[in-house]
């Protein structure tokens, strides 16, 4: 608004000065709309403005007839229409013009929509930017439910707007209230209607077990008519005003924990619009008996059925969670609530997890890791022993001694594997039987004796042979017969031929 001396000074620099209505705006720094409006106001005659001709003169019958006959036509598509008979204006320029001769749709009046006290609730989201945890960027959605007659309001903040946080702000929203409204009323998000006909709704499936449970009833709103959830508009915009404007805050829970007391103390002190006279506080405590009965809580955990690959880890929200090694190549199901993260596998509970709102994440049970550290160990080890056994049955021997003394059966299962691979099995096995009969029942008594034996027969030092990483082929044990035979058939092939007894005889 401006002063009645501003106005006066319009209208002296119009009528006496004949300044145009440009350099007047511009002298008095103010918007030319503004010095139209006052000189309007003063029933000046259009005629006495200087109006340059314009080029859409030539136009504007057309445009009027056809903005009369399309009253929603787009300006850039009229435009097209305008520049193929001869308009040679910027289509800039042509939006204002369109706009000024475009029909306006009559002023609808409302009526002011009352409520009875515990009737009525209303219930929408509310957008207040992004929300970061990490390298994870989420959308910060406010839920809000406000009581129509008391216009007493929750506030709870979610990370998305999905079906589960829109479950958890209603069971979030009834036990704040520790009541629950006879009807709630709903704009036509897709949490609510997945589709709708003219009056033919369908409701979401999930929101009708949820209105069951709590008794209530489900109403959305009329297509564009935003003045029927008006209440819950209004506190969006109070809760922005009031509340998140200027907010400093660390992480969800700080927020909600502020939004919390912001609920039960400047929202609830305010004046209730319905009865001036007392605060929204009042008026609640006096609805809160026309309210309905609140049961137990309604199962909000997020349900998801996620597949173990060759790796103990499901994926879950962007993020990986471990379960035991025994649960691999298997179909799991997950069940998420605020806080935690459980998996499961029909009735048993496998894992559980605090859940991560990051994303990339391993989040990890160190028991799962250990144990499968240990079954990877122990696996290695009894398929080493296992070769052993085959290829040089004194190891077992051995084994014995070693464990009665408290030895490192691993590191000696490793060590006597090195040495079949360089040595062979029958080799393997005489130094093995020899240590132990010398009283040396430890690897570095094998060693020894394989090395003393290379030395007298003045062998090389052996070579390593390169085996392919392939259990079937390096668990093959081959014992080579024993050439002893063969050199005893060799005497006996060499040996003088004994005399037939006939002729020693004669």
């Amino acid at each position: 608004m401006i002063s009645a001396e501003f106005e006066a000074a319009i209208l002296r620099l119009y009528h006496a000065e004949k300044w145009r209505i440009g350099t007047i705006a511009a002298q008095l720094g103010v918007h030319h709309t503004t010095v139209r409006r006052v000189l309007a106001q003063a029933q000046i005659p259009a005629g006495r403005q200087s109006i340059r001709p314009s080029i859409a003169d030539p136009y504007l019958s057309f445009i009027v007839a056809t903005l009369e006959k399309y009253p929603r036509l787009r300006a850039s598509r009229l435009y097209e229409m305008v520049r193929q008979r001869g308009y040679p204006g910027r289509p800039d320029h042509f939006r204002s013009i369109v706009a000024r001769f475009r029909p306006r749709p009559p002023a609808e009046a409302y009526l002011r929509l009352r409520s009875l006290p515990g009737e009525q609730a209303q219930v929408d989201w509310g957008h207040f930017g992004k929300l970061n945890v990490g390298r994870a960027v989420r959308p910060l959605m406010g839920f809000v439910l406000v009581l129509s007659w008391s216009r007493q309001i929750f506030l709870r903040f979610y990370p998305g707007a999905a079906m589960p946080y829109f479950l958890r702000g209603h069971v979030d929203a009834f036990s704040f209230l520790e009541a629950v409204p006879r009807v709630l009323l709903y704009d036509n998000l897709k949490s609510a209607v997945l589709e709708r006909v003219g009056d033919a709704i369908h409701f979401h499936p999930t929101l009708l077990e949820l209105s069951a449970h709590y008794r209530y009833a489900p109403r959305p709103v009329a297509v564009a008519r935003g003045n029927e959830k008006g209440r819950v508009e209004r506190a969006i915009r109070y809760i922005r005003d009031s509340f998140f404007a200027a907010r400093v805050w660390t992480g969800l829970d700080d927020l909600n924990a502020q939004a919390l007391d912001w609920c039960c103390g400047i929202a609830a002190d305010r004046p209730c619009p319905e009865d001036t006279g007392r605060t929204v506080r009042e008026a609640f405590a006096a609805e809160k008996q026309y309210l309905l009965a609140l049961p137990d809580p309604f199962p909000t955990e997020e349900r998801i059925e996620v597949e173990a690959g060759k790796t103990p880890y499901v994926r879950f929200d962007l993020n990986d969670y471990s379960v035991p090694h025994t649960h691999v190549r298997r179909t799991l199901v997950v069940l998420a609530s605020m806080e935690t993260v459980r998996v499961i596998e029909g009735n048993d509970v496998v894992a559980t997890h605090l859940r991560s709102w990051d994303r990339g994440q391993q989040i990890e049970d160190p028991a799962h890791i250990q144990d499968l550290v240990e079954s990877k160990h122990e696996a290695r080890q009894h398929r080493g022993m296992d070769r052993l056994h085959h290829a040089a049955p004194n190891s077992q021997r051995l084994f014995l001694e070693i464990a009665q003394r408290g030895g490192n059966l691993g590191s000696v299962t490793s060590g006597l594997l090195r040495l079949l691979d360089l040595h062979g099995a029958a080799a393997v096995e005489e130094a093995i039987a020899e240590a132990l009969d010398r009283g040396a029942p430890h690897l570095a008594g094998v060693r020894h004796v394989l090395d003393h034996k290379r030395h007298e027969r003045g062998l090389a030092p052996p070579v390593p042979v390169r085996l392919p990483d392939d259990a079937r082929v390096r668990d093959i044990v081959v014992r080579p017969h024993s050439l002893r035979d063969y050199e005893a058939l060799q005497e006996d092939t060499h040996a003088p031929d004994a005399k037939d007894p006939d002729e020693s005889q004669s």
